[in-house]
């Protein structure tokens, strides 16, 4: 029950609900979630780090930055739960916005590396 609740837990936030949202579009550097979600990078590694913990995602280092995406190891439970979250997601208001800003942000940034894209903040 201890790791049932702790996998709830997680999307207890809003914040981390709309990063799993943000990762399914694919693998992002925490400065592309800093922009999208327009938040300090401190704030964003703290909901990446208790996302990584219960097991949503995993990352790893390209640089300075890291890299996150969703975890490719997820249980057959958290598989449907993650299924039926992202169909959800996908009609709620406030994801469907952070889609929209983060495929813009994407395009402006265009092939910049981290850093380069108007913040200067590490991981």
């Amino acid at each position: 029950m201890e790791t049932l609740g702790l996998i709830f837990k997680a999307f207890a936030d809003e914040t981390r609900l709309r990063i799993i949202n943000l990762l399914g579009e694919g693998e992002l550097c925490v400065c592309d979630l800093m922009n999208v979600l327009e938040m300090p990078q401190s704030k964003v590694s703290r909901h990446l780090a208790y996302l990584r913990k219960a097991g949503w995602i995993h990352g790893h280092r390209c640089g300075k930055w890291m890299h996150y995406a969703l975890s490719r190891e997820l249980t057959p439970f958290q598989a449907k739960v993650l299924d039926s979250l992202t169909l959800l997601l996908k009609s709620h208001p406030q994801a469907v916005n952070d889609v929209a800003v983060l495929q813009t942000y994407l395009e402006t940034k265009d092939g910049r590396q981290c850093g380069q894209a108007g913040t200067d903040s590490e991981e």
